[in-house]
């Protein structure tokens, strides 16, 4: 019999999801599965509610929300043998697209009973895991102006990056070091990617691969607030490196140090962070999770 644990973040979606233990038990048969439901009340709840599912002796347990649901549960079952499932139901839902699960309840849970397991890499900024993307600049902007507003929806994420953009303040520069090389720039951005998309079908990095042993960079240098903007469409249309400033770069460790500043504002996995440290060391750890895919 297999223990299965959901984790369900009941605001994910604006809360329109029908997600209850009467509804898995159409899906998953009592002589087969032993279902434990659990919702997440508030941010890192979904962490704690996974490290008792994992002294419970949960088989697999199943992320039920957006990808900062998805960061908080797949950060417990790094270098284990408990398999992360993943239902859907944020709104970018970026590392559930790369993996090629369905956005449909049904259809993702249908995945879950096929027990497709695929090992993938994770990446590891300081001490946090992220299994999408991180990253210091514009995109930590609008992830701080998203957060603070009341919708989840790409519109949303259209508003917060106009605010961004009209707030667009350069800070100190930073030194990068990547392959062996040093680079100073003062950064639009500087974007660190495990896999191919960050929702919506939006992507900085279009070769970057969960299985590759490889994080994907992408260091924008200073620019104009104009040319941010025409940055923006290049995005739209996937010919965001053909500006000048846009430099990319494979590579499985990055350094970041700035002088005279010790907070960084990042973005992991699509959430607000402040890193308090002279330094960001980026690392990836390969094939480190089990997820059904």
């Amino acid at each position: 019999m297999k223990n299965i644990h959901f984790i369900v973040n009941p605001a994910a979606g604006s809360g329109n999801h029908l997600i209850s233990r009467e509804f898995l038990e159409n899906f998953f048969e009592k002589e087969d599965y032993a279902i434990t439901i659990k919702n997440s009340d508030y941010k890192k709840h979904a962490k704690a509610l996974t490290h008792t599912s994992i002294t419970e002796d949960a088989d697999i347990i199943v992320a039920c929300g957006g990808d900062g649901t998805i960061n908080e549960v797949a950060s417990c079952l790094v270098n284990t043998n408990i398999i992360l499932g993943i239902i859907p139901l944020g709104s970018g839902n970026g590392l559930a697209s790369n993996l090629k699960i369905p956005k449909t309840i049904e259809s993702a849970i249908a995945l879950i009973k096929t027990k497709s397991v695929k090992k993938i890499d994770v990446g590891l900024i300081n001490e946090h895991y992220f299994f999408s993307n991180t990253g210091i600049g514009i995109d930590a902007q609008v992830i701080r102006h998203y957060e603070n507003s009341n919708q989840r929806k790409l519109l949303s994420y259209i508003k917060s990056t106009l605010k961004a953009l009209k707030d667009l303040n350069y800070g100190n520069e930073i030194t990068v070091e990547i392959n062996g090389e040093k680079i100073q720039t003062n950064p639009f951005m500087v974007f660190i990617s495990n896999s191919n998309e960050m929702g919506y079908k939006i992507s900085l990095t279009p070769m970057a691969s969960l299985q590759d042993g490889l994080l994907d960079v992408l260091i924008v240098s200073k620019i104009s607030r104009l040319k941010s903007l025409y940055f923006g469409f290049l995005i739209l249309i996937k010919k965001h490196h053909l500006i000048k400033e846009a430099k990319c770069y494979q590579a499985n460790a990055i350094k970041i140090h700035q002088a005279n500043k010790k907070v960084y504002e990042s973005q992991i996995d699509g959430e607000f962070f402040n890193i308090n440290s002279e330094a960001i060391n980026i690392s990836l750890l390969e094939k480190s999770l089990h997820v059904i895919a």
